[in-house]
């Protein structure tokens, strides 16, 4: 046997080695809310085995991972007593003292972390996100009360329709507001800012300085309390403005130095896109669309990061056509409503083919009167998917009636 030959066959085994040590790598996902939902699903579809640590031991994460560990990370105790071997961190959570005791966990055992603490400490603020917009001279909305009615009022920290409303005049503004406004100065912990009317879109940008990628723009629609309730790709924003979208996130992350992944969210009003927030952690919702429309799954990407693997395989194949949405079902009643009625019933499981979707994340079981569901249809063109939601729909509608 040559020289040749030997390398080939050394090759050969180290490349079934890697497989078969990534069959049983081990990803661990703290905290088993929505984001949890996310991650555990794509590091499943990734071939990955899944553990979820949380204090709550009913948290919808539990029923779709491999092992559920039940634990209260505090800066006292950041180390998860019992806790099997992981080859991976991935946090989230949006806790930053769990945040900062995962880290001292991390770094004490000396497992990679797949967040970025100091890009999330810039995105969790919403005050510190538009002065970095302003910095960078892009287009956001403007801030009361340099601006008309209406506006929106949002708490600083709180993540995605928590705590949003809007009011339509000042009057509804001070009556809300009356003991927390001196001489028109905004409130310190909350951001007031331009109601803007139109289609909202999402990106999501993955990598470290210097090798971005940003990946599909999914479009979003929200319920009547702001929160996200569907999501559908491929995008209907037109290809100008997708581009100077994928600029604009590409720009913000290597602004705030980024490693990991981030998604930014914006509003196109009067034909030009507005910035509404950034959030630099793992989004619910967007990465299970672009998974079935792309097949680019971004927990592997961010794991493969975090390990130092070579990512570039992760390319765009051919848009599918994708709806991702939430149904709640009450009795005879169903209703397309935002996500945060998928952690009011759990724990969750996955079932395929589910009423005719191609995929359901649900708390669904025969006989229960009440339950909810992340519906997942897909299909080589739009007719294809609205056709196969529209059956789910019907079938559904047979099954309570």
């Amino acid at each position: 046997m040559d020289r040749k030959q030997t390398e080939r066959i050394d090759q050969i085994l180290k490349q079934v080695l890697c497989r078969e040590k990534e069959k049983n790598m081990m990803i661990a996902v703290i905290g088993g809310k929505l984001q949890g939902v996310e991650a555990v699903y794509l590091a499943q579809k990734a071939g990955w085995k899944t553990l979820v640590i949380d204090k709550n031991p009913d948290a919808p994460a539990i029923g779709l991972c491999d092992w559920f560990l039940a634990f209260e990370f505090s800066l006292e105790h950041p180390v998860p007593a019992d806790c099997p071997k992981v080859d991976i961190i991935l946090p989230a959570i949006e806790d930053i003292e769990v945040l900062t005791a995962v880290k001292t966990w991390a770094t004490m055992k000396n497992i990679p972390l797949a967040f970025d603490l100091d890009a999330y400490g810039i995105s969790s603020s919403k005050l510190k996100s538009n002065a970095l917009f302003r910095r960078m001279n892009l287009s956001a909305p403007k801030s009361w009360p340099g601006c008309s009615f209406p506006v929106v009022v949002k708490p600083d920290r709180a993540s995605g329709s928590q705590g949003v409303e809007v009011f339509k005049d000042a009057k509804a503004l001070f009556s809300r507001f009356s003991n927390q406004f001196s001489n028109w100065q905004k409130l310190d912990d909350m951001v007031i800012q331009q109601y803007l009317e139109g289609p909202s879109f999402s990106i999501e940008v993955v990598g470290s300085p210097g090798k971005y990628q940003a990946l599909q723009v999914t479009d979003l629609s929200m319920d009547k309390a702001y929160d996200c309730k569907r999501v559908t790709a491929p995008t209907q924003l037109p290809p100008h403005q997708t581009g100077r979208f994928k600029e604009t996130a590409l720009a913000i992350a290597e602004k705030i130095h980024l490693t990991g992944i981030m998604d930014v969210e914006v509003v196109l009003n009067n034909n030009e896109l507005k910035l509404l927030e950034i959030d630099a952690r793992l989004p619910s919702q967007t990465p299970m669309a672009v998974y079935w429309s792309t097949r680019i799954n971004m927990v592997e990407m961010v794991g493969n990061l975090f390990l130092n693997k070579n990512s570039a395989g992760f390319e765009q194949k051919c848009e599918r056509f994708i709806i991702v949405e939430h149904l709640h079902v009450c009795g005879a009643d169903l209703e397309v409503c935002g996500e945060h009625i998928m952690i009011q019933d759990g724990p969750l499981t996955l079932q395929p083919d589910f009423f005719g979707a191609n995929e359901a994340i649900t708390s669904y079981a025969p006989g229960k009167k009440q339950w909810v569901a992340t519906l997942i249809f897909f299909g080589n063109t739009y007719e294809d998917v609205t056709a196969r939601r529209q059956n789910c729909y019907e079938q559904i509608k047979e099954q309570i009636h």
